[in-house]
C-alpha cells in the first residue's frame, strides 16, 4: 500500500488557495486541506495522514480521523518533522512504500535516508488538479449516460411515464 505523509502547515504555505484562507482562519485553511486530501486517497486509494505542528493549535496531542483522513497534531514540543521521520520509519515496510509532501529540502533529504520518497508541495498541486480534471470528466460521463427524452415533455406527463418506464402504477 503507498502512504502519503503530508506536513500540514507546509502545503498550506505552498499552495495559493490555501494561503489565501489562512490568512482569512487558519482553521479553514487546515479543513480544506483534509478535504483536499481525502479526496486524493478517494482517488489514489492511497493512506493519507496530514501532521500538523502543535505550536499553532493549543493543546495537547491529538490524532483524529477526518473524511478517512488521519489527522495528526504533534505534541507542543514535538515538530511535524520530527513526527514525519518517526511515522517514515514506524510505517516502513516491504509491502508499503511511503511518500512524504513536503518542500522543506532538508525534510526531503532526511526523509530520503528514511526511505521515504517524496513529492513537492507543488508537485502534490499539479497532481490535485489533474485528479480535479479526471473526477470532472467522470461525472459528465455519467451524466451523459443517463437516458434523456429526446421529445420535451411537461413534467406531469413526463412523470406518468417514468412510473410506466419502472413498471409502478
Amino acid at each position: 500500500m503507498n502512504i502519503l505523509l503530508v506536513d500540514g502547515y507546509n502545503i498550506i504555505g505552498d499552495w495559493a488557495e490555501l494561503t489565501a484562507l489562512k490568512k482569512e482562519r487558519l482553521a479553514d485553511a487546515r479543513d480544506r486541506l483534509i478535504e483536499r486530501m481525502a479526496e486524493y486517497q478517494g482517488f489514489k486509494g492511497w493512506r493519507v495522514i496530514v501532521v500538523f505542528d502543535a505550536h499553532l493549535v493549543p493543546g495537547i496531542e491529538a490524532k483524529n480521523l477526518h473524511s478517512d483522513v488521519e489527522v495528526i497534531f504533534t505534541r507542543s514540543s514535538e515538530t511535524a518533522d520530527e513526527r514525519i521521520e518517526k511515522l517514515a520509519i514506524s510505517l516502513n515496510s516491504r509491502r508499503d512504500q511511503i511518500y512524504v509532501a513536503t518542500s522543506d529540502s532538508t525534510e526531503q533529504w532526511v526523509i530520503f535516508a528514511k526511505g521515504a520518497l517524496r513529492i513537492s508541495a507543488r508537485e502534490l498541486e499539479i497532481e490535485m488538479e489533474e485528479i480535479d480534471k479526471r473526477i470532472a470528466k467522470k461525472v459528465r460521463e455519467i451524466q451523459e449516460q443517463r437516458s434523456i427524452s429526446k421529445i420535451p415533455l411537461e413534467g406531469e406527463v413526463a412523470e406518468i411515464f417514468e412510473k410506466w418506464r419502472r413498471g409502478l402504477k
